[in-house]
């Protein structure tokens, strides 16, 4: 059981450190090439992320559920698939290596591994946007879980880069997520000072999600 457990936080901290290494990663990568060009660096950074969440959601999945986010394990846990007690081992290795995802992305293109990111990313619309961004992934987790399994990976990457371009905040939609790219002043970066009404609005978002899901789809145990 023990082993099992390390075996799913591992995955679970591998995984979202990837992730934000690729989200990190591929926005420098973007701003170094694309000339100032921003809706090229935004698409580039979008096929990137898709292209990973594909991946990782594949190898991982059968490992830990490949969660990568609080809010999913939070909705998981509402739904009793995970305990208090994992969900916080859940939420601190998704946490950890998302900051170590940054401290990666930096260290392979040279750049001074601690920062603080200054781009401002705040309003109305931001948060709104995030709980809207948010919403969308978690019905797509819930609906596709209930209707064809084998194909979450590629909705939640096609959800995801949907979500890039439909929404005013180009779609975070994870405070893990949320909370490395505060530690990166690049083209991925968030304000340290605007996270936490990014996490809000995520949480908001995220579980009404699980309400409607449960009440559309009848997403219960008993149901499923």
């Amino acid at each position: 059981m023990a082993n099992a457990t390390a075996h799913r936080l591992a995955a679970e901290a591998l995984g979202t450190s990837i992730l934000v290494a690729t989200v990190v990663g591929s926005g420098i990568m973007v701003e170094n090439l694309a000339g100032g060009n921003v809706a090229l660096a935004l698409l580039a950074n979008t096929i990137a992320t898709g292209a990973i969440l594909y991946v990782l959601i594949t190898i991982f999945g059968p490992v830990s559920g490949a969660h990568f986010n609080p809010v999913v394990s939070l909705v998981f846990t509402m739904r009793r698939e995970l305990g208090v007690s994992q969900l916080a081992a859940y939420t601190l290795a998704q946490f950890a290596g998302g900051v170590a995802g940054t401290w990666l992305a930096h260290a392979m293109f040279e750049l001074p591994i601690l920062q603080l990111s200054a781009h401002i990313r705040t309003g109305p619309a931001q948060w709104l946007s995030e709980a809207v961004a948010t919403y969308a992934l978690v019905l797509t987790i819930l609906g596709t879980v209930r209707a064809r399994p084998e194909a979450v990976p590629v909705s939640v990457a096609l959800v995801i880069v949907a979500g890039y371009w439909f929404t005013a905040s180009t779609s975070f939609a994870n405070p893990a997520v949320t909370m490395a790219r505060a530690f990166s002043d690049t083209f991925a970066g968030i304000a340290p000072a605007n996270a936490p009404h990014f996490f809000a609005a995520q949480i908001i978002g995220g579980l009404s999600a699980w309400l409607m899901a449960e009440r559309v789809f009848g997403w219960r145990r008993d149901a499923a």
